[in-house]
């Protein structure tokens, strides 16, 4: 491991380490994020347990099981490291999603679901991210992990496999919704709010970056309904029209038609 990267790997343990009470947690800790950096052919319990020097994978399955520690606490401390040291005024926090295949029926959340990340609908979790990119660097700072509505209301099934009980379900959008929201909170200020392909689709996610004032680039269907106002520059509000300041009609047209009707002249293009 190039000697800068394990500085600044050094640099984050030293800032997390408080939120572990033991010391031989705080070690391990340390070594499996410096094992999570190296070459591994896959990060499951024994290989990880190998590559930081242990014969059984014990060690590492009751860091991520049975340790006591925050993992919500751990999480703003990386997001205000990843803001500290990448922050811009052109910074941007980009939404996606990811699906990880999985064989078994027990995984939290594991559903015949579609994979955002293979286009299949497969045996699969599905997790909703939040990274924050700038010219200075991209890291992820926030993350949930998709709950499907057969898991949200199968109790016995919760329960087996830890789900707490506070845990609802809720669609990606809104998952979406609740990390941005985390990040305003904490000061973030991104130049743009961006998505992978999933979010524009989720009226009150755009009316909440509104209400913020917050610019944003989010992807619709080809089937959305977008309002024209005819005679005039198109409008892209997605909800009924607003107030009409002139006598121009407005009608109701679909995302894939704006070819026909924005003239090239309008675009602005934007450099980063």
């Amino acid at each position: 491991m190039d000697r800068r990267v394990r500085d600044e790997l050094t640099a984050l343990h030293t800032r997390i380490a408080p939120r572990f009470a033991r010391p031989e947690v705080r070690a391990r800790v340390e070594c499996y994020l410096v094992g999570l950096l190296e070459e591994v052919g896959r990060r499951n319990g024994w290989q990880m347990a190998e590559q930081i020097g242990d014969n059984r994978p014990d060690g590492v399955q009751r860091l991520l099981n049975k340790a006591r520690w925050d993992a919500e606490l751990i999480r703003d401390d990386l997001r205000n490291y990843v803001v500290e040291r990448m922050g811009h005024p052109d910074g941007v926090l980009v939404i996606t999603e990811a699906g990880f295949p999985k064989k078994g029926v027990k995984s939290v959340g594991v559903a015949q679901q579609f994979n955002p990340s293979t286009s299949r609908v497969e045996n699969c979790q599905v997790g909703v991210f939040l990274a924050y990119a700038s010219v200075r660097g991209m890291a992820f700072i926030d993350r949930a992990l998709y709950l499907p509505q057969e898991w949200a209301e199968d109790d016995a099934r919760r329960r087996g496999a830890g789900v707490p009980g506070g845990v609802r379900y809720v669609t990606n959008g809104e998952l979406a919704r609740s990390m941005l929201e985390r990040a305003f909170e904490a000061g973030v200020h991104p130049r743009w709010v961006a998505d992978s392909g999933f979010c524009g689709e989720y009226e009150e996610l755009r009316e909440r970056l509104e209400e913020k004032g917050h610019s944003y680039t989010l992807a619709v269907s080809s089937s959305h309904t977008l309002w024209k106002r005819i005679g005039g520059a198109p409008s892209w509000e997605t909800a009924e029209p607003p107030y009409i300041r002139d006598s121009r009609p407005w009608k109701r047209v679909k995302a894939d038609a704006n070819g026909e009707w924005v003239d090239s002249r309008e675009w602005v293009r934007h450099t980063h």
